[in-house]
């Protein structure tokens, strides 16, 4: 129920009792006579020690005794209190928390400084008494208002005011049944409805009202009766509810434990606590302090301490403040003995390890300088025996000359024949014949089938006999399975002969002007498992182009570059039969015949096609590659060298395929436009070359910086790239995955671009920046920061000896150019040379400053040397070239084009040493004789020779002396001349 309810209840209850007359108390109270009104305690009498408002306690003295006991005997109090409450607690009464009460602990704890706030219980009477109108009932003085103490006591002492104590009495002694009865009847809340509704309506006639009431609440039901049901809604107070109801304490079923006695003991407890309490303060503060002057000297002694203590703290932090800093000064001082001691140990370690590494290396220089004078000693004393002995006739074998050194120390014919087979593997034919005419054994080891497998005939051309071509195919007709006739001059008959070879895979008739449809007849009736097929320069018409099909089914690689016999009809007659559906490669490059019909009959018939070659041809035109990408969509590799007419537009067709190799060169259509189809279309591009595209510009190398596949990219005489747009390249992913850079002429790029490769591309293995005049020896410094280059071409820069001692710390470089590199001398190739133990390919061409001293260092240091270049070195003699032939005995390709100051002792010391050279060009070399040219082109496979004077543009005369520019820049008529004679006899003499 409401707290207006309990209110409500306890104001009647007081009113009832001051307005009647004295009655006696005997039975509650035990008094003998008749007493007034009951008299009116103090607000703060019925309180705890926990509810009262405490004043702050003083420590020591009579009175904070006194205190304590109040605080012990309130305490014993709160706890029977407590004991009450967990007892009704137990029985299930949910009365004693009905009104919730505030309490303070303290002054400090209760809000603001007035006194606490009035109980709910008093405020409910005060709107019933408003309600009524007026301060109370006419006649009736107003009651006391019920404190918080009060609860329950208050309450069953005006419970016995109201009823009588003997009603309460018989209903705490009444039997269970009873009470009970009380209970399940709501007995209590029904008497409360009604008296809430005479106490606000007030009726004329009070019974009628009851009557009427009571009928109300017969109709609605005692599940739904409410404390206000019986007071008009008008006059209803707007008060909260609550979930009980003090009818049960008037009716004493609440089984309450609080007697008139406790209450009387409680208050005259309260009472002297609080009269103690009251004069202690008043005597603290109305007696005045004897000892002032004891307390104010305690103070003063306090306050010194204080500031002593101050002062100490103050000067403590003073020193602990410049104790830090000290201490901070001294790690200081230290660490940078620390780091001196640390230095000077470093110092001592480098020196020594430097004067030591001095030893070592003048050592390792010592040991090589006796090793290459003792080879040399024992190399001079070689060649003078020879010449003693009687020289060997060229025709004679080279089998037999080898044999003039003695016995060989190993038999070949001891190794397993496995072995044997894969060393004759690498001979020629010429050379496996030789070696079959040296003994019988040898002989035996050169017939075995696997050395036949492919029989080479273009490289003996020019002394092999149809009859011996013919016997060698009827021999091993069976084991045969690729053969090479390239640039062969041979009769029907012999080409004929080609047909027994039934398991033939691979046949080259390139160049063959003796090829013609009816050869090609025999050999396509009798080799039908044939799947790579060179007809490139030959006469071949429509005919053959109509045996394709119907003889070599299985036909994947067809080369018919500079045909120009057959026509667009031969290219449909592709179709006919089982067709060329496995063709992969197809070459037609120089077929200039061909129209854009013939590309259809070629994407109709060879829908496999992936990799298409089509160079030196002029008419070829983007629709071409339109009709052929239609149709051929699984083309990755394209080769266009020599089409000028290919624009954008043929990326644009080419879109549908996914292109991985990509091949252009001199072509000035070609914008930035294709590389945005590239980067778009073809993501898994690996390869590109765009040699000689004029129009390409930084943009397209921005395009190309996405690409995560291209390893290879070749953008020589590009000469309108430069630095920005190498950046933008390299910034991409593309830096890392790039093998081989090709930058060529490109003449805008600068040392910033080398900076930009060194610390993107660290897989980077080939570069060539020839010509990049930009290029300084600063640039230089950082390729050696490159740790995987292997080989680099700088031809064309201006690289100096320091740029050259930087690259000799590389340690990694196999191959170098410095072709026209003018700053350069002899000492920078040494210092190079000393740090470059693995070095195979050398290019120190057109570098006329250049003397023997490069070759000996080559002759000492780089004996694995494979290439050399030094063509346009006048200053070159034999005892240099002695040296090398000498040391480097795996020279294989060798150029001395200029070096007008070798002679025939040059090519026999050649002879002797380099039994491994193979390509040998003398051009301009007049002091060589054609003899001697003659007994040389018979030791290698490509020589070129020519005795004249060296051309004009060299920029020296005949016995090396440098010209004049009035000498260097002659009519253009005698510089075509010299030029046709030079290679009219180049021509000539090659053999």
């Amino acid at each position: 129920m409401l707290p207006w309810g309990r209110g409500a209840a306890l104001g009647l209850a007081r009113e009832a009792g001051s307005r009647g007359s004295r009655r006696s108390p005997s039975a509650g109270a035990g008094r003998t006579q008749e007493m007034g009104p009951e008299p009116r305690l103090p607000e703060t009498a019925l309180l705890t020690r926990r509810d009262r408002p405490l004043r702050p306690e003083r420590p020591g003295g009579a009175a904070g005794a006194e205190r304590g006991r109040g605080r012990s005997e309130g305490a014993e109090l709160g706890r029977s209190s407590a004991r009450r409450r967990r007892d009704r607690a137990h029985r299930g009464d949910s009365l004693g928390d009905a009104v919730p009460v505030q309490r303070w602990a303290s002054p400090r704890s209760r809000p603001g400084s007035g006194p606490p706030p009035r109980p709910a219980a008093l405020l409910g009477s005060r709107r019933l008494a408003a309600a009524r109108g007026g301060g109370g009932l006419p006649g009736r003085a107003r009651p006391a208002p019920r404190l918080p103490g009060q609860r329950r006591d208050a309450l069953a002492g005006a419970g016995r005011g109201v009823w009588g104590a003997p009603v309460m009495a018989s209903l705490r002694t009444a039997d269970s049944r009873l009470r009970s009865y009380f209970k399940e009847n709501y007995i209590p809340q029904v008497c409360e409805a009604l008296l809430c509704g005479l106490l606000i309506t007030c009726p004329e006639d009070p019974l009628k009202y009851l009557q009427k009431m009571i009928i109300t609440i017969m109709e609605s039901g005692l599940e739904s009766l409410l404390w206000d049901m019986c007071i008009d809604p008008s006059m209803k107070p707007k008060i909260r509810r609550l979930s009980e109801t003090y009818m049960e304490q008037l009716f004493g079923l609440d089984d309450q434990l609080m007697t008139p006695e406790l209450m009387i003991k409680a208050c005259t407890f309260y009472t002297g606590h609080l009269v103690k309490t009251h004069f202690c303060i008043w005597r603290d503060i109305a007696i005045p302090l004897i000892n002032e002057e004891n307390i104010l000297a305690e103070k003063m002694e306090k306050a010194i301490e204080y500031d002593n203590f101050r002062l100490q703290k103050y000067v403590f932090r003073l020193w602990h403040s410049y104790a830090a800093g000290q201490k901070k000064l001294l790690t200081e001082a230290l660490l940078r003995i620390r780091k001196m001691c640390h230095h000077y140990k470093l110092i001592i370690t480098l020196t020594k390890w430097r004067d030591k590494a001095r030893y070592e290396y003048k050592k390792r220089e010592d040991e090589l300088m006796l090793k290459h004078e003792l080879q040399l000693r024992k190399w001079r004393s070689k060649v003078k025996v020879a010449a003693k002995e009687e020289p060997i006739p060229p025709e004679h074998s080279l089998s037999k000359a080898s044999l003039l050194g003695g016995i060989p120390e190993c038999d070949i014919s001891l190794l397993p024949e496995r072995a044997v087979s894969q060393i004759f593997y690498y001979l020629t034919l010429r050379e496996l014949v030789i070696c079959g005419q040296v003994c019988h054994s040898w002989m035996l080891m050169t017939q075995a089938s696997s050395l036949w497998n492919s029989i080479d005939f273009s490289k003996v051309k020019n002394i092999i006999t149809d009859k011996y071509i013919v016997s060698t195919l009827q021999r091993w007709r069976l084991n045969v399975l690729r053969l090479n006739f390239r640039g062969c001059l041979l009769r029907s008959k012999t080409l004929r002969s080609v047909s027994l070879c039934r398991n033939l895979q691979e046949l080259n008739v390139s160049d063959c002007p003796t090829l013609t449809d009816e050869s090609m007849r025999y050999i396509s009736e009798g080799c039908a498992g044939v799947l790579y097929l060179n007809l490139s320069n030959t006469t071949i018409t429509n005919r053959t182009m109509r045996l394709l099909p119907r003889y070599f089914p299985n036909l994947q690689n067809l080369s018919l570059a500079y045909c120009r016999k057959f026509t667009d009809k031969g290219l449909r007659y592709l179709n006919l039969g089982n067709g060329c559906h496995k063709l992969i490669y197809l070459d037609l490059s120089g077929c200039t015949q061909i129209s854009v019909q013939g590309f259809r009959n070629i994407a109709n018939s060879c829908t496999g096609i992936m990799h298409l070659t089509i160079n030196d041809m002029p008419t070829l035109t983007d629709n071409c590659v339109k009709a052929l990408a239609e149709k051929c969509t699984r083309i990755t590799s394209i080769v266009f060298i020599g089409a000028p007419h290919i624009s954008d537009c043929a990326f644009k067709a080419l879109s549908t395929c996914n292109l991985r190799k990509i091949r252009f060169e001199g072509n000035k259509r070609i914008t930035d436009a294709c590389f945005k189809y590239i980067h778009k279309n073809y993501p898994n591009i690996n390869h590109i070359y765009m040699v000689d595209c004029k129009r390409i510009t930084d943009g397209s190398l921005m395009s190309l910086s996405p690409l995560k596949q291209l390893t290879v990219l070749n953008l020589a005489n590009c000469i309108r790239i430069g630095d920005v747009g190498l950046k933008q390249f390299l910034d991409g992913p593309v830096s890392t995955r790039i093998r081989e850079l090709n930058l060529s002429n490109c003449i805008h790029l600068s040392d910033a671009s080398i900076v930009k490769l060194s610390e993107r591309c660290s897989n980077l293995n080939y570069l060539s920046l020839r010509n990049c005049e930009y290029l300084t020896d600063l640039g230089i410094e950082h390729i050696v920061y490159i740790f995987s280059l292997v080989s680099v071409d700088l031809s064309g820069t201006n690289i100096s000896n320091e740029g050259l001692m930087s690259l000799s710390r590389h340690k990694k470089l196999k191959e170098l150019s410095l072709s026209e590199c003018y700053k350069i001398t002899d000492v920078g190739i040494q210092a190079f040379c000393k740090g470059s133990l693995i070095l195979e390919h050398l290019d120190v061409s057109y570098c006329p400053q250049l003397s023997d001293e490069i070759i000996k260092a080559l002759a000492i240091y780089c004996i694995y040397l494979t290439s050399l270049s030094i063509a346009g070195c006048p200053k070159i003699t034999d005892s240099a070239m002695e040296m090398l032939s000498a040391k480097c005995h795996y020279l294989h390709i060798l150029d001395i084009s200029g070096c007008v100051l070798l002679t025939d002792q040059m090519l026999e010391d050649l002879q002797m040493g380099c039994k491994q050279l193979r390509i040998l060009k003398m051009q301009y070399c007049r002091l060589i004789s054609k003899e001697a040219a003659r007994r040389m082109s018979s030791m290698v496979q490509q020589q070129e020779y020519n005795p004249n004077d060296p051309p004009l543009w060299f920029g020296y005369d005949y016995e090396g002396k440098p010209l004049t520019k009035q000498e260097i820049t002659p009519l253009k008529e005698d510089e075509e001349i010299t030029v046709t004679d030079s290679i009219y006899s180049g021509e000539e003499e090659v053999v």
